[in-house]
């Protein structure tokens, strides 16, 4: 999911990482292979959130979902894999 400015900034309470700009070289790209999605890079590789079931509160959720995993320790390079949800669970906005 494209995410708004506002979401970038709640998922990045719940969830250490750096969010790709949209004018980022590797967007375009990103964007071909897995949609038109908000990406995020962290010591792990590379994410995305996708929206979840609500929770009984009524608040939006997202899980975090990783495309890729850094293939060097300078992590200079990710290597994409299929798509593994994690544990995480981002709280993005209430109802």
């Amino acid at each position: 999911m494209k995410m708004s400015s506002d979401a970038i900034e709640q998922t990045l309470t719940q969830f250490e990482a750096d969010p790709l700009p949209d004018d980022h070289p590797a967007v375009e790209q990103l964007n071909k292979i897995f949609g038109d999605h908000t990406y995020f890079l962290d010591p792990t590789g590379l994410h995305i959130v996708e929206t979840a079931e609500s929770s009984n509160s009524g608040s939006q959720q997202g899980v975090v979902i990783k495309l890729a995993s850094w293939s060097d320790e300078s992590r200079t390079s990710l290597a994409p894999h299929p798509p593994e949800p994690t544990n995480m669970v981002i709280e993005l906005k209430a109802a």
